[in-house]
């Protein structure tokens, strides 16, 4: 029986006003509705756009990242982080007192390995089956040809280097994630454009990629629409509650009568969060990506490379090469050598491809990750009205993780119970 069998006897449907129509957001609203609710999405931007943190992932469905981007002994790292600004990880320097606190939780969710292994475990539950349900979705939304699943490979220097992140792998093997391991001719015959350097992979088949993550967050929204639910092109500015009940979500000049109400506006949510009485720990984590036009050569398959720590994926637009960590003020001037060093590096891992690329053929993109310091969203009712519904802060596991979001978001909202434990992810972790 569905949530909106279930819940037939309602002589008219609950509202959900969904603010943010991001991947989250067009999750939870495809699911909203298939549980029979009432929808409107408040978005003042285009879904699906440049300007959307959805846009410019590496499109990755890895439901084996189950990891914290943070491991023990990290910190000895923060030094090389602060002096070096073109590295992996960057901190500038004048946002440092203030990404401070967040970064002193950051490195304390990973300081030992049992606090990892449970992050793990709360994260597979969210991200298990993952591809699956991205693939009925977009079906249903009739783009179905841009999820893909031929699985994810990790590239390695060597069995050795491999096996320096044992303790990793084998942690994700307790989660119930099982690989192939390729050796230098498996890997070669398999990727025969790839750098002969690299001699050692793991493929993961359960996994799978989406050709174009702004496409399909647009297709969710439109499908949505189609269904009933409504796109408000405004900002949203807080919530009316009335003793302890959401009567309204607010906008610029007017407001939205309803009685659900969902943020998942990322990266800025925490002011809401705030509003709705709770204190999260919420950063921009901003990453980069290049895309390159018009080249044969580059990967069969996506692609992670674990020196160098970058994605590499085709995309309908072109190849792209994502990754890139930087702690700074969400709206601080873009740093483009972070983009121009993401596309020298795919130059350097594919010889195959062409060095006299045109300007045209490249493009470069800045977004930004709503990064929790333990690598696990915000995902739960809200302190200061249950009427409100977390949904945000997914970091580098948000399009994989927006599938089962979304469910879980129309189980709350339904008033039912969730398909898994929420108290790891509760907001109130933070307070």
């Amino acid at each position: 029986m569905t949530l909106a069998q279930e819940g037939s006897f309602l002589s008219k449907p609950d509202h959900v006003v969904i603010i943010g129509a991001g991947i989250v957001g067009a999750a939870s609203a495809f699911h909203c509705l298939e549980a029979g609710l009432k929808v409107t999405l408040i978005e003042p931007e285009t879904p699906g756009a440049s300007q959307a943190s959805s846009y410019g992932n590496a499109g990755w469905l890895s439901s084996h990242s189950v990891l914290p981007p943070a491991s023990p002994g990290i910190w000895k790292q923060v030094p090389s982080w602060l002096a070096d600004p073109l590295g992996p990880l960057s901190v500038r320097w004048r946002y440092f007192p203030r990404a401070l606190p967040w970064l002193i939780r950051y490195l304390n969710a990973a300081w030992t390995y049992p606090k990892i292994e449970r992050t793990a475990h709360a994260l597979r539950s969210l991200l298990a089956g993952a591809p699956a349900l991205h693939q009925h979705m977009a079906q249903q939304a009739g783009v179905g040809e841009l999820i893909e699943r031929k699985g994810l490979l990790h590239a390695f220097l060597s069995r050795e280097h491999f096996l320096l992140d044992a303790k990793a792998w084998e942690i994700r093997r307790k989660e119930g994630v099982s690989w192939q391991e390729l050796d230098a001719a498996a890997l070669a015959d398999l990727e025969p454009d790839l750098d002969p350097k690299y001699t050692f992979g793991v493929f993961v088949a359960e996994t799978g990629s989406c050709r174009n993550p702004g496409a399909y967050t647009a297709a969710l929204i439109r499908y949505a629409q189609t269904r009933g639910a409504t796109l408000l092109h405004a900002r949203a500015t807080g919530f009316r509650i009335e003793n302890g009940s959401l009567k309204a979500v607010l906008i610029e000049g007017g407001e939205v009568l309803c009685d659900k109400a969902v943020i998942a506006v990322g990266a800025r949510s925490k002011a809401f969060a705030t509003m709705a009485g709770d204190n999260v720990s919420l950063e921009t984590e901003r990453g980069y990506h290049a895309v390159v036009a018009g080249v044969e050569a580059g990967p069969r398959l996506p692609t992670m490379f674990a020196d160098c720590k970058v994605i590499v994926t085709q995309m309908n637009q072109g190849l792209r090469v994502a990754g890139q960590v930087e702690i700074a003020e969400a709206d601080d001037t873009p740093n483009w050598r972070r983009a121009e060093i993401l596309r020298d590096h795919l130059l350097a891992l594919y010889p195959a491809l062409p060095r006299n690329l045109a300007p045209e053929q490249i493009q470069i993109w800045m977004g930004r990750r709503p990064s929790t310091p333990d690598g696990l969203p915000c995902l739960g009712l809200a302190s200061g009205c249950k009427d409100i519904i977390h949904a945000y802060g997914h970091g580098h596991v948000g399009l994989v993780g927006s599938a089962r979001t979304g469910r879980i978001v129309a189980q709350l909202a339904a008033g039912h119970p969730p398909e898994i434990d929420l108290s790891p992810f509760s907001p109130t972790r933070f307070n």
